[in-house]
């Protein structure tokens, strides 16, 4: 099996699929799992109740918490937030955080806020700074605070 893990990177996870790259500054916790022919780009911190499919991009300053399922050809913006709590608070933790599922062929736009517990369609496209307060329909665009559906995504 072959991947690259940068030397300045953090990784305790050994499910790791092949010709992933995960650059410099990454820390990513022992039971997560990452598909094949990723790119986990650096300043990115994955939990341990994390997956990600095959051929996804995680671009730059992106936190996955636990809970966050993404899956095959998925686009993570820079600096996308994703949430895992609808009522965090300091030192009190849920018996289980809340799942978010990114399906297949999704696109996160830079600096989107994903709420915690919430489906973002196959191959939809959340636009960059969208704040995401509901499910995302398949094959739709959404944007603004709180995001709209705005278009439709047409497959080439």
């Amino acid at each position: 099996m072959s991947f690259f893990i940068h030397p300045l990177s953090d990784v305790h996870t050994k499910n790791i699929g092949e010709n992933t790259r995960i650059w410099q500054f990454v820390v990513i916790l022992e039971k997560a799992k990452i598909g094949k022919n990723c790119n986990i780009c650096a300043h990115t911190l994955i939990e341990n109740n994390v997956v990600i499919g095959n051929n996804v991009t995680v671009k730059s300053g992106v936190f996955l918490w636990d809970g966050i399922h993404i899956e095959d050809d998925v686009f993570i913006g820079p600096n996308a937030t994703f949430t895992n709590d609808k009522k965090p608070k300091s030192k009190h933790y849920p018996d289980q955080f809340l799942s978010t599922l990114i399906e297949k062929g999704s696109s996160i736009g830079a600096n989107a806020t994903i709420l915690p517990g919430l489906r973002i369609g196959q191959y939809s496209l959340v636009g960059a700074g969208a704040v995401v307060t509901k499910d995302v329909p398949p094959f739709s665009i959404v944007a603004g605070n709180p995001a709209k559906v705005i278009g439709q995504v047409q497959r080439d």
